[in-house]
């Protein structure tokens, strides 16, 4: 029996070791090796931001699922990989500090075969003043777990209420909703957000009373750290900054877009912008998302020295089968992007979703005339991570069984990504836009004006969004659950 060990349980490693078990049965020991006792559907986090969902709609408990699947569970924070082993261990091994109940005690996991889906760490610190998102007395709120989605939902009730007692004439409050640094990822969970806050103020007849601003280091609204995508929208070509705007207009939101956060006071967001000027924008309520990097993991050899550089890049993020060389930009190709998500330095770990190291940006960066980087870091979360897990595990799957075959490949450049976006939460009168690309790194040697397939390419809002994102959250807590035909709901 081969031993299978995934660090995360999230979208990827939840998605990796439920097929594993599933293909190898008895011939594979899979365990979990994961901080958290519970499983989160991120994409709804947006909803208990809001109030609309609480945390036991978007999470379960892992182990009682684990344990019925036939896969162990370890609750512990991953530090320290020997992909050699060690004097003492034969095997390579992870070792961890175990959280929850028995939080402290170190635990060490021998393997054959590692799958690093970590995903990011929430680097809070990178700006200053950001906070963590959810401790009494931070500056801004987040969305990015459940329970900073239920403080932000608190929070944001508490400024209804203000703006109810508010009197005609008095001076509007201020929401600042967008991304928390120059280097972010992930502006389209702020994006959903904007637009719910947007809905549940109007809901509750207090729209009026305030002014919504989206912030963030996008070059062009819409740009999502994809570059600015050409959408086939209701018959004609529209971009995706057009697509992103003309929904802004019509909600009354207004957005500052080529800007880095550098700093949060209480109120106060500053920022530096693309062109080199420093800007200040004051709110009374602001959710910030944070700048990710790598999870803190540690790689030694046989003999004990530190190989951290050899396997992670200095983002913290693992190094995979991509083409890392820098070079100018108009030098990028999307044939530099991973393909099996191995690590070149030992055969037998890979690195999927977030935890693996991208080669490079897919919107181009841009610097400021002080030389600060500004530019969103390349998505790799939701549907590209649940892809990249199904042929990482495809992979492990033919090593366990003995088959020659060569690794299962799922690169971002020749994989489409479909991406239901909430603007609002309401089965008759909720809406979200349903955008699809294909693929999601451009590749401009097939597809040169645009880099991607204008066919395949494209985006739609309205209420039936809203229904297929509903539908989408329940089924894929479901599948997460391991109930009974799981494997036959798409990832």
């Amino acid at each position: 029996m081969k031993r299978v060990l995934i660090l995360g349980a999230g979208v990827s490693g939840h998605t990796a070791a439920s097929y594993i078990k599933k293909w190898a049965g008895r011939k594979a020991e899979v365990i979990v090796m994961t901080p958290n006792s519970k499983w989160n559907w991120i994409p709804s986090n947006i909803w208990v931001g809001v109030d609309m969902m609480t945390t036991d709609d978007v999470t379960f408990d892992l182990a009682p699922v684990y344990e019925k699947a036939g896969i162990t569970f370890v609750q512990a924070l991953a530090q320290e990989v020997f992909p050699e082993g060690s004097a003492d261990h034969e095997k390579p091994f992870v070792r961890g500090m175990r959280t929850g109940d028995r939080t402290g005690e170190m635990v060490e996991v021998e393997y054959d075969y590692l799958i690093n889906a970590t995903g990011p760490r929430l680097n809070f610190g990178a700006t200053e003043g950001l906070g963590n998102g959810s401790e009494l007395g931070s500056h801004t709120v987040s969305v990015c777990t459940a329970a900073h989605a239920e403080h932000a939902a608190k929070e944001l009730k508490t400024q209804i209420e203000k703006a109810k007692q508010m009197n005609a004439g008095d001076e509007k409050l201020r929401v600042l909703i967008g991304t928390g640094n120059a280097t972010c990822t992930c502006q389209g969970a702020a994006w959903e957000y904007i637009n719910n806050v947007d809905f549940v103020l109007r809901e509750a007849g207090v729209r009026d009373r305030f002014d919504l601003t989206w912030i963030s280091n996008e070059q062009v609204l819409g740009d999502f750290g994809m570059g600015t995508v050409a959408l086939k929208s209701s018959g004609h070509y529209v971009s995706s900054k057009t697509f992103a705007e003309s929904l802004f207009v019509e909600k009354d939101i207004n957005w500052i877009t080529q800007a880095g956060v550098n700093k949060i006071e209480e109120g106060v967001a500053h920022y530096e912008t693309l062109a080199g000027e420093f800007g200040q924008e004051k709110f009374d309520f602001a959710m910030l998302i944070p700048p990710f990097s790598g999870v803190p993991l540690k790689a030694y050899d046989k003999s004990g020295a530190d190989i951290s550089d050899d396997i992670f890049a200095k983002n913290g993020f693992m190094k995979v089968d991509a083409d890392y060389t820098q070079k100018p930009y108009e030098e990028w190709s999307s044939d530099d992007w991973p393909k099996t998500y191995q690590s070149p330095k030992y055969d037998n770990m890979w690195a999927i979703g977030i935890a693996f190291a991208p080669p490079h940006f897919i919107s181009k960066p841009m610097h400021s005339p002080n030389g600060t980087l500004i530019a969103p870091a390349p998505p790799r979360t939701g549907q590209p991570s649940g892809t990249m897990a199904h042929a990482v595990a495809k992979t492990v799957v033919d090593r366990i069984k003995g088959r020659k075959s060569p690794a299962h490949e799922a690169p971002m450049s020749r994989m489409g990504a479909a991406c239901v976006a909430s603007t609002g939460k309401s089965l008759l009168k909720g809406s979200a836009a349903t955008i699809c690309v294909y693929p999601v790194v451009p590749d401009f040697k097939e597809y040169p004006q645009t880099g991607r397939d204008e066919n395949l390419t494209f985006g739609e809002i309205g209420l039936a969004g809203h229904w297929l994102k509903h539908l989408l959250h329940y089924l894929f807590i479901y599948k997460a659950k391991m109930k009974a035909f799981w494997s036959f709901i798409p990832d």
